[in-house]
């Protein structure tokens, strides 16, 4: 990936996400009657400043990991009194909390018109069809078997594999059942299977809801052929090249690719002898695989990908919505990703996810720079996802947060009267240390990913 992508990516996905989110506060402000000091996106030096006719001062600032709106208000310093009516501190509740949640808001309304802009674009799907069943999985137990297509996961119709994950995913350190229905080629109807969880996944590291389930998903034959090498993967350092043709693995004959993918994840940590036909000539090549994930999550990585093959056109599924339909689409679209979101934060929580799931800013601009070089469609995903998680933080009832604001002023509808300044002092205090340990364990793990 250029490091290009990564750079322009990440400055233009927060810059916008980051633009939103303060002008919600800032637009409801100005409807408020608030007097609006400055407009900041970014901290630190300010590289560009400006002021417009109220006064306002807008600063574009040399660090671009946030934003904030400064407004009028007697707790920061003296006013005049003819400035009174235009003070944040002597609005109503009604209207502080008006002006606080208008943020997230924002964020949430972005994700709706670029789901919706998507759904009006449209996107191609690889139909879900399933390939093989492992044996003694989850899957097999329900009765599932190769060559059914799944139509729908607890309920909700899916296009494509995208869809089954994210129906799965949302299950992911729970028990109960999950609901399939899969239909089978050539026949007319439908059957319907239950899928037995157990605290499914609890605590998994980066789960793959469909391989964990049991689920391989159908693939076109592609040849073993070196076409892609992780730098610093095992395959690399073991000293494959590209156009390499893997022969066989453990003496065993390769037909395809997946061939290998399966063999080698169920290996983590071990060493493979691949077979190497390179300029005619086969020799044997030890690999010693790492690992990814934990536990029984653990899979073998080689490090090293082929260059993808030609899909059936009836495997594919081209789906595209009208104006008036994607206002649904965008609208189901956001509903889904927000409470994942908010689901997932509690899991983490509670142990049912492991923390290790939780990403930072290197991940935030790595998948920025990824979605960047993908084109158009998954940038504005990506972007779409990131305002979703923005806006569910900043709700989040933590005291430095708009969510912990938010709870001050509910407080206070509820008591008629403010929290007192030592109350709340103490919450900041409290607030900023969460955020801070928050931010540093994300850090972590991005860390720990490279």
């Amino acid at each position: 990936m250029s490091g290009m992508y990564m750079l322009l990516g990440t400055l233009v996905a927060l810059g916008v996400l980051v633009t939103i989110h303060e002008y919600g506060h800032f637009w409801v402000a100005r409807r408020c009657g608030v007097k609006v000091l400055r407009f900041s996106i970014g901290f630190g030096t300010p590289l560009i400043r400006w002021h417009d006719r109220h006064g306002t001062e807008f600063v574009i600032a040399l660090i671009p990991l946030g934003g904030y709106v400064k407004m009028l208000d007697e707790r920061e310093g003296a006013i005049a009194p003819e400035q009174y009516n235009q003070s944040f501190n002597r609005k109503t509740v009604g209207q502080r909390i008006a002006i606080v949640a208008a943020g997230p808001i924002a964020n949430f309304a972005l994700a709706f018109i670029l789901f919706w802009l998507l759904a009006m674009l449209g996107s191609q799907h690889v139909k879900p069809v399933i390939g093989d069943v492992v044996a003694g999985s989850l899957a097999q137990r329900a009765g599932l078997h190769s060559g059914q297509e799944i139509l729908s996961v607890d309920g909700q119709s899916v296009n494509g594999w995208a869809d089954v994950n994210l129906q799965l995913i949302q299950r992911v350190g729970e028990s109960g059942t999950i609901q399939l229905t899969a239909q089978s080629a050539g026949q007319a109807w439908a059957d319907s299977y239950s899928i037995t969880l157990d605290k499914w996944l609890h605590g998994a590291q980066e789960p793959n809801p469909i391989y964990e389930i049991g689920i391989e998903p159908w693939r076109p034959q592609v040849a073993a052929v070196v076409g892609h090498l992780d730098a610093s993967g095992p395959a690399q350092h073991a000293g494959l090249q590209l156009n390499d043709t893997v022969v066989a693995i453990d003496q065993q004959p390769v037909a395809d690719w997946q061939q290998v993918v399966q063999y080698v994840q169920a290996r983590p940590n071990t060493t493979v002898v691949l077979s190497v036909e390179r300029a005619g000539q086969v020799s044997d090549i030890p690999v010693m695989l790492t690992a990814q994930g934990e536990g029984a999550q653990q899979r073998g990585y080689l490090g090293m990908g082929v260059n993808g093959g030609q899909w059936p056109e009836d495997m594919l599924r081209d789906v595209r919505f009208g104006p008036l339909d994607a206002v649904l689409s965008g609208a189901q679209r956001t509903w889904t990703m927000s409470v994942l979101t908010l689901s997932s934060l509690k899991k983490m929580l509670f142990g049912e996810l492991s923390v290790k799931n939780l990403s930072g800013p290197i991940s935030i601009a790595k998948v920025a720079g990824a979605s960047a070089e993908s084109g158009l469609r998954s940038f504005l995903n990506f972007m779409a996802y990131l305002s979703i998680s923005l806006g569910v933080l900043n709700l989040l009832p933590i005291p430095v947060l708009d969510g912990g604001h938010l709870l001050f002023y509910l407080v206070e509808l509820v008591r008629g009267r403010p929290l007192s300044e030592r109350i709340q002092g103490y919450g900041m205090q409290i607030g900023i240390a969460l955020v801070l340990c928050v931010m540093l364990l994300a850090v972590f793990n991005d860390l720990a990913r490279l």
